[in-house]
């Protein structure tokens, strides 16, 4: 390995140093500390005033070379569709060689312009839309930098029962910690949806409570304009005035931010919960109790925090009959796949496997299989090995299907069944069959040109036998490379 690639590629790395350097040479003078300090709420702690001061320069910690190149390096990382502006991760390192004197000096006094976001909808899992905001590559730059200063000193003041979008925490330790709950005998979930969370986030809140903890006047201006900058759709620029969409690197932490409110009042009432993002679970022991719950947190979200829950989709009922980040819960915390996660599955499946794609056979199995891998890695943690088979049988017969209709004529196909043992007057009689094809892949003729074993020897990954290997003795705490599917939806 070479010396570039031992320090993190230094020809993407160090882009802002000497715009750094050359900003600070021409003078451009930090406000932080000057002039009036952001009102603080009257009920904010002393330690909150404490920390603002120790928070009065944190632009110059965002706009600092390391943070701005380690932010760099994030947003090349994910990728990304482009802005508004059309410009592509690809182009950020030359957009960036021309004018970084330019975004490190409107940082530093504050004066940096968020562009608007590219509104995009796309289908919920369980119906409906979800608005994502997609900034620009820029405005992505920013956002990474911003958050990157700002977590280490939001982050650990937050609840130990919130853990998405936080580091070293994952949607397996909330499972395992409502697991806990359950096991203890909590069998009923307050199921809290909250109505459009993030569309609906009241700025003036959101910037209260982040001004109770930072001091630095010129990033609470620009953080107020990310909120504030419009919503591109149809080619019209709509106005937002309240609302955080999702799509932004800075988006989960000012979320985390706000419902920790909601965390601290749980935690104020000793009530056992688990909160992953807008997603929040509350356990105890009986219905009176959960409906009490339900009615309290209810009025607590609207009052303080101006949230509306949605009533047809948030329920106090038994663990068993909801779904918690795609499992299903059963008696003494045990875990199970959710039905609907199941039918998401196979949903993907199914595109990959389309008849009429026009891929080669193993390309479609080698995307099948990184689906696969990364859904099964991310339920290794349940009982599910029957759904598992079931989930095999069905994908071997969708492949079956797929390689039967590419012989296109009768002749082909008469020709591959005897090719693959099947006698005469087998292969004639199902090439004559008029049955649809998936009908023809359960036929006896199918399964014995095409059995289980000719099915592997294409590559696909058995479900049930990578679950058995991931629980496998001395193999549990496994991290797969392609464990990046997410219930949530799409990246």
């Amino acid at each position: 390995m070479d010396v570039k690639r031992q320090q993190g590629g230094v020809d993407q790395g160090d882009l802002f140093d000497e715009a750094l350097k050359a900003t600070l040479c021409h003078g451009v003078i930090s406000e932080g500390g000057t002039g009036p300090e952001t009102p603080e709420e009257p009920q904010a702690p002393e330690a909150w005033g404490h920390e603002r001061a120790l928070t009065q320069h944190l632009m110059e910690a965002v706009s600092s070379s390391a943070n701005l190149n380690r932010a760099y390096k994030r947003v090349k990382g994910n990728g990304g569709a482009p802005g508004v502006d059309g410009m592509t991760v690809a182009a950020l390192r030359g957009w960036i060689a021309a004018n970084r004197e330019a975004l490190i000096a409107s940082l530093l006094d504050g004066s940096y312009q968020p562009q608007p976001v590219r509104g995009v909808q796309i289908p919920k899992p369980g119906g409906g839309m979800r608005q994502l905001g997609i900034p620009t590559v820029v405005d992505r730059l920013v956002q990474q930098a911003i958050a990157q200063v700002l977590e280490p000193i939001l982050d650990p003041s937050f609840s130990a029962s919130s853990f998405g979008f936080r580091p070293g925490r994952s949607a397996h330790d909330a499972l395992r910690q409502a697991r806990e709950y359950v096991a203890d005998g909590y069998e009923i979930v307050v199921d809290l949806d909250v109505e459009k969370f993030f569309d609906r986030v009241n700025h003036d809140i959101l910037m209260a409570r982040l001004a109770r903890r930072i001091g630095d006047k010129r990033l609470l201006r620009i953080i107020r304009r990310f909120l504030r900058a419009g919503m591109m759709a149809d080619g019209v620029c709509n106005e937002r005035h309240e609302g955080t969409p999702q799509g932004g690197p800075l988006s989960p932490l000012l979320a985390n931010l706000l419902l920790d409110d909601l965390d601290k009042e749980l935690e104020r009432r000793g009530h056992r919960y688990c909160r992953y993002a807008d997603d929040c679970n509350i356990y105890v022991r009986s219905q009176a109790a959960g409906e009490r719950v339900m009615a309290s947190m209810t009025s607590f979200l609207g009052n303080r925090l101006r949230l509306k829950v949605n009533q047809q989709k948030s329920a106090v009922v038994p663990v068993g009959e909801r779904q918690f980040l795609g499992h299903r819960m059963g008696k003494g915390g045990s875990l199970g796949i959710g039905r609907k996660s199941v039918a998401r599955a196979k949903d993907r499946l199914r595109a990959i496997t389309r008849r009429n794609r026009g891929v080669p056979l193993a390309r479609m199995v080698e995307e099948a299989n990184r689906f696969v891998i990364g859904w099964v890695t991310y339920f290794r943690h349940a009982r599910c090995q029957s759904t598992l088979r079931e989930a095999d049988m069905w994908l071997r017969r969708k492949l079956r299907c797929v390689r039967l209709k590419r012989c296109k004529s009768a002749g082909t196909m008469i020709g591959f069944l005897m090719g693959r043992g099947v006698a005469a007057e087998g292969a004639w009689k199902l090439a004559a069959s008029g049955k649809g094809w998936w009908r023809l892949t359960d036929s006896r003729q199918a399964k014995q040109a095409m059995p289980t074993a000719w099915i592997r020897a294409q590559g696909l990954v058995s479900l049930a036998d990578h679950h058995a290997a991931l629980n496998a003795v001395g193999n549990r705490r496994v991290r797969d490379p392609y464990a990046r599917w997410c219930e949530r939806g799409a990246p």
